[in-house]
């Protein structure tokens, strides 16, 4: 919605495992300045019901919580803004690359050339039942001639260009989107949640130069690669520092709540003598006394290390099968909750033996300082994409049958069915 003084005012919605978060932005156009100004307007921040590993496992619950966040959100801001860009990590995402070609008619690249590409590009990776999230050029080449970024105008018979896709499965995109039209709300796109974080956390001469962000969530751990300052690969593994709780819980025998604590006041991954005699008290699940029992901080570290070297190892081994991964460089930039876990960048260079940061999104003006970090990361770049306003949200084409909305689909099933 614009206003007479140059505001503009978008939702934001990310639904997480651990957590759930909607926020009302507020962009206002100065003129001359290459980019709006940035406000937080309002907050919605609940932990999350009815979801696992990024995926909808309990409408009803995901449905109270984001009914929840929302109406906080609303009224912390003022306003109501009824349609939000949301992000996604369900669905098993991951890259899609192939290359499309077309003849050039009229001898000189026009839009609808590129259009042709794209929509080759967008069939391709829409195959075996996957809906398309984002797509973009890598590259292009005119008469077998390469290193062309925007080729338009250019003279030419044959276009080519690289393209990089990615993909969810169906059904998880139809559950999130449900939910959000049970909420009364509307989508104005999704957003992969990989490419979000990475955004948020990553600069502008790091995506040139080549990287990969590491992005760990509580019920999942994503990645996204950059080479030449394009999105080039994402993957998700459905393991975060969720597990490092539960692991925590049943080596201690302590309940959940208490194990979460633990990791987050004494876990970590450096090594120190003194360890071996820090200890710290905690309750056993179950018992009705108040007798405590202690352990080390020392062996705490022997119960977090070995997931987080799993983890490490199914995120080498998708980047191995990720194509792009030869061309993101060696930076490794770390984000998400469970990044903040003591000793976790040092942790990781020594295992990929590359350099590694940990990644904080920019403060983002009205947001209080003790909200702000990498847990808010992939919110912060979903507010990157949407105040780009370039089309990036949309996947446009494949995705039909999930915005057409409830009576959409009951028509469409009638059809079918009769």
């Amino acid at each position: 919605m614009a206003d007479k003084r140059n505001y503009q005012t978008f939702g934001l919605l990310d639904i997480g495992t651990s957590k759930t978060v909607a926020a009302v932005i507020v962009a206002e156009f100065v003129p001359g300045a290459a980019e709006p100004s940035m406000r937080l307007a309002g907050l919605g921040l609940q932990r999350s019901k009815g979801v696992k590993a990024g995926v909808l496992t309990d409408l009803d619950e995901a449905e109270s919580v984001v009914r929840a966040v929302i109406g906080q959100a609303e009224r912390a801001a003022g306003l109501s803004v009824g349609s939000f860009t949301v992000s996604v990590a369900c669905g098993r995402l991951a890259s899609v690359h192939c290359t499309a070609r077309t003849d050039v008619e009229t001898g000189y690249v026009t839009n609808d050339d590129i259009a042709k590409l794209m929509a080759a590009g967008e069939s391709y990776a829409e195959r075996d039942g996957r809906t398309l999230i984002h797509l973009n050029r890598l590259g292009c080449e005119l008469d077998g001639a390469g290193g062309v970024k925007d080729p338009r105008g250019l003279s030419a018979r044959r276009l080519s260009a690289a393209l990089h896709a990615v993909t969810a499965d169906e059904a998880p995109l139809r559950n999130l989107l449900v939910l959000i039209e049970r909420c009364y709300a509307g989508c104005d796109g999704l957003v992969a949640a990989p490419y979000a974080s990475a955004l948020a956390v990553t600069t502008e001469e790091e995506r040139q130069f080549g990287v990969t962000c590491i992005d760990f969530g509580a019920g999942t751990t994503s990645i996204a690669l950059f080479a030449d300052g394009l999105f080039a690969g994402t993957d998700v593994i459905p393991v975060g520092g969720q597990h490092l709780t539960y692991d925590i819980a049943k080596t201690l025998q302590t309940p959940l709540v208490e194990a979460e604590r633990i990791k987050t006041l004494y876990g970590t991954l450096l090594n120190a003598q003194s360890d071996e005699h820090e200890s710290f008290s905690y309750p056993i699940a179950g018992e009705e006394d108040d007798a405590g029992y202690e352990t080390t901080k020392a062996r705490l570290t022997d119960i977090v290390r070995p997931r987080v070297q799993q983890l490490l190892g199914l995120v080498r081994e998708r980047l191995a099968l990720n194509a792009a991964s030869r061309f993101a460089g060696d930076k490794i930039v770390l984000t998400g909750g469970a990044s903040q876990l003591l000793g976790l960048s040092e942790f990781v260079a020594n295992e990929f033996g590359r350099p590694v940061r940990l990644g904080r999104p920019s403060d983002l003006a009205g947001l209080n300082a003790s909200l702000s970090g990498p847990q808010l990361a992939t919110l912060s770049g979903l507010m990157t994409v949407a105040a780009r306003g370039n089309g990036e949200l949309s996947a446009p084409h494949g995705r039909k049958m999930l915005n057409q909305g409830y009576l959409g689909r009951v028509g469409t099933w009638l059809k079918r069915g009769f």
